[in-house]
């Protein structure tokens, strides 16, 4: 099996490179049945995600549906960051994600480089990686307090420079146990979760999110399971899917799941 499908997918209309329907396009060379463009949420606390093209966006993407109809299908979504707080009409789905932490009256990003997110564990966590993770899945535990999701993105997302800088311990009993408690409270409200290959497109990462350890949790609780690419770069649209198919396979995950005109449907591994 060949996962045919992204539901993670950003374009000009935010942080992406490429042109909506150059995408679809790769898409169609994929041989994919379907795709989801995801433009991200625009915030008003961040220059990084300050976007004003919101109704272009929508607008295009609703543009390719029609002219793409019974040749592959195109769903218009967003990727809602937790503390933006903007109008969701107009979507098929929503991808409920965390990029900031509220830190007081501050808004702090953290999907950033390695040194970065080192300045912020040293100006606000007193140079202690294990209180910045603590605190993030603290808020990410959060997430439903802030909208109706039907995807939780990248739930490790603060793990993305882990593999090329010693931030915090992700084997110490602490951080998986902050890990453990946050995806326990969301799979009582969400089902979907996505495996992300992102960082590994983006020379950040070796694998995908989730770690092993919360995999193995999610299949103990039932959760179901989105492959995506979150993809900003057409060339990368598939990165790592059959990689990943297995990757999910290995901890126990027979059945991966594909979203179809509103509903998620599983497909055998």
């Amino acid at each position: 099996m060949k996962y045919k499908q992204n539901l993670h997918t950003h374009s000009i209309y935010c942080d992406g490179k490429n042109a909506p329907e150059e995408t679809v396009k790769r898409a169609l060379e994929l041989g994919f049945n379907s795709i989801g463009f995801s433009g991200h949420s625009p915030t008003s606390y961040s220059d990084a995600y300050h976007f004003d093209k919101t109704e272009e966006y929508k607008k295009e993407i609703y543009r390719l549906k029609e002219k793409y109809r019974g040749i592959i299908d195109v769903y218009c979504g967003l990727e809602f960051d937790m503390y933006s707080g903007v109008d969701t009409t107009g979507y098929e789905y929503l991808i409920g994600a965390m990029h900031y932490l509220k830190l007081g009256e501050d808004y702090v990003g953290f999907d950033r480089s390695a040194e970065v997110v080192k300045k912020v564990i040293d100006e606000r966590f007193g140079g202690d990686g294990l209180k910045f993770a603590k605190e993030y899945y603290a808020q990410l535990s959060n997430l439903s307090e802030y909208g109706k999701f039907d995807i939780v993105g990248h739930f490790d997302l603060i793990t993305k420079n882990i593999e090329k800088a010693n931030l915090f311990d992700v084997n110490s009993k602490e951080y998986k146990k902050y890990a453990i408690d946050a995806l326990n409270v969301l799979a009582e409200k969400f089902d979907v979760f996505e495996v992300n290959t992102g960082a590994i497109a983006r020379g950040y990462r070796t694998t995908p999110y989730p770690a092993p350890f919360i995999l193995k949790e999610m299949k103990s609780l039932g959760s179901k399971l989105i492959i995506t690419s979150d993809c900003h770069d057409k060339n990368y649209l598939d990165c790592q899917f059959k990689e990943t198919e297995q990757y999910v396979k290995s901890y126990g995950f027979n059945e991966i799941y594909y979203f179809d005109n509103g509903q998620f449907k599983p497909c055998k591994i």
